[in-house]
């Protein structure tokens, strides 16, 4: 599934050629990705204006001058196609301004699309609990400090929570957890004051640096004009069950299972 950094490697990419252009013409090429489309959206679509592209957590934001803003999500295996060369059959959502051409191709078809009105964005459900944003001024040590407080529940999986903080998902708290030297099994609430500082920068850092590079290439993965990131060549632990850990403090990458995921993290290193 994209992450974060590949969401916004999208919206960025997306905002180089739809930022402040006309929509001419919105094609649906069937009624539904994970749930249906909104009915009215080749209508409130067609003749507007793109006033500004932005990200909330996982999700793709397009802003209309019509007080509308179109939500997407890329599910598992969706992308944008920029100007594609030939059709496909997984190209579900087309939007073509005088210039370009964009499609939504999604196969596994377990992303969605969604219009909210631009002034409800924040009470919109999947908004509406959301936490911070990672690499907002939000995320502080002592905001996480009061919102892992009393929690017995595993760090890994507190960072996980969207309630705690928007947008995080498992490749990059793995790897941020071992930048700061955490243990993935620690009580959310038994992480220090000193962990937390360190903790906070790393997830910083580690976004920072794939958004860089253009997001993990991840075989699904692929930015607007098709390119493939490459972050996945900088992984620390993610994927390196067995390998030694990057500090060569003798410790060996592990991997093991928390709520259905896997983690992996060095025991040497991360206490």
């Amino acid at each position: 599934m994209p992450e974060l950094p590949e969401v916004e490697t999208t919206v960025r990419g997306l905002a180089r050629f739809l930022d402040g252009a006309r929509i001419t013409r919105v094609v649906l090429n069937r009624p539904d990705l994970r749930r249906p489309f909104p009915p009215d959206l080749v209508q409130v679509m067609t003749g507007a204006t793109v006033t500004g592209l932005s990200r909330r957590a996982k999700y793709g934001l397009l802003h209309l001058d019509r007080d509308q803003t179109m939500i997407f999500h890329l599910g598992m295996s969706g992308r944008w196609r920029i100007d594609p060369d030939d059709a496909d059959t997984h190209d579900h959502l087309i939007i073509e301004t005088a210039q370009n051409r964009f499609a939504l191709c999604d196969p596994r078809r377990f992303g969605s699309v969604d219009l909210v009105g631009t002034a409800e964005l924040d009470q919109w459900p999947q908004f509406a609990t959301l936490g911070p944003e990672p690499l907002s001024n939000g995320l502080t040590p002592q905001y996480l400090k009061d919102a892992l407080k009393g929690r017995t529940q595993a760090i890994k999986l507190c960072l996980l929570d969207q309630r705690i903080v928007a947008g995080l998902g498992n490749i990059y708290v793995c790897e941020a957890l071992w930048r700061a030297g955490i243990r993935p099994r620690k009580a959310g609430g038994k992480v220090t004051k000193p962990q937390l500082e360190r903790l906070v920068p790393a997830i910083k850092d580690v976004l920072a640096q794939s958004i860089k590079d253009g997001g993990s290439s991840l075989r699904d993965y692929a930015q607007p004009d098709g390119e493939l990131g490459y972050f996945a060549t900088r992984f620390d632990v993610y994927g390196r069950e067995g390998e030694p850990c990057r500090r060569a403090d003798g410790g060996i990458i592990r991997r093991i299972e928390q709520g259905g995921r896997s983690t992996w993290f060095c025991a040497k290193c991360q206490k």
